[in-house]
């Protein structure tokens, strides 16, 4: 949970448990979304498992909210009501996505989290296959709608990130960025964190100011051709 909430707020905001939003929801409105609200830039989240009848404030089934950060912000939720319009309208079982790639209906910022069973960390009891083949049978499906899109092909960009390092230490931690303007095949050396990835994505969508640590953070431009 502290992950993702630094992923949107450049800081896990002083959170260190898995503890739902009624024990870890947050009042400040400095965060990625209320940015780009205020900016007129469309953002969606696609959540595996959700119902998408409501705010999905609580785990269900195989649906983890501590891998949701958006229902965290108070902005976001009504101050964690599950009937808030405004949630339910942004945080969208990801189901939908398909349609949306092929309709061009996707927002220009899009956060897709898919469930425990396909996340290659949950409970290998639940799921038919292994944590790492579960997950990569989920990208196999999941990743080439999106590379088709047009979305996509305008210049899009994927970035495939895993939220933590082994379960005895904190890195490295995984992450593939995929985009027509990518360098193709490379890797480097630099050390990146969580605030990179966040200030890649504020400069991508020219969203200011940058968020807490993404301020002293590298940004990933070195993986990229040009910085859409």
């Amino acid at each position: 949970e502290p992950n993702y909430i630094w992923l949107e707020a450049g800081d896990n905001l002083g959170i260190t448990s898995n503890s739902p939003p009624s024990s870890n929801h947050q009042a400040t409105t400095s965060h990625l979304v209320s940015l780009l609200d205020a900016a007129g830039v469309p953002w969606k989240a696609y959540q595996e498992g959700i119902s998408g009848t409501g705010c999905p404030l609580v785990d269900q089934g195989m649906y983890k909210v501590k891998h949701d950060p958006f229902v965290f912000f108070d902005d976001v939720t009504g101050t964690n009501d599950p009937n808030n319009a405004y949630c339910t309208a942004h945080v969208r079982p990801l189901s939908e996505l398909t349609t949306d790639l092929a309709s061009g209906t996707v927002a220009r910022y899009n956060f897709i989290t898919p469930n425990i069973c396909d996340d290659m960390d949950g409970d290998l009891t639940l799921c038919p296959l292994n944590g790492i083949a579960q997950g990569d049978t989920w990208l196999s499906a999941t990743v080439p709608q999106i590379t088709a899109s047009q979305a996509y092909l305008a210049n899009g960009v994927l970035l495939i990130a895993w939220d933590q390092g082994g379960a005895t230490n904190d890195g490295p931690i995984g992450m593939i960025v995929s985009s027509p303007v990518a360098k193709a095949g490379y890797l480097n050396g630099i050390p990146y964190t969580h605030s990179s990835t966040l200030r890649t994505v504020q400069e991508i969508l020219h969203s200011t100011p940058l968020l807490r640590d993404a301020a002293n953070a590298t940004d990933l431009s070195d993986l990229f051709v040009t910085l859409p």
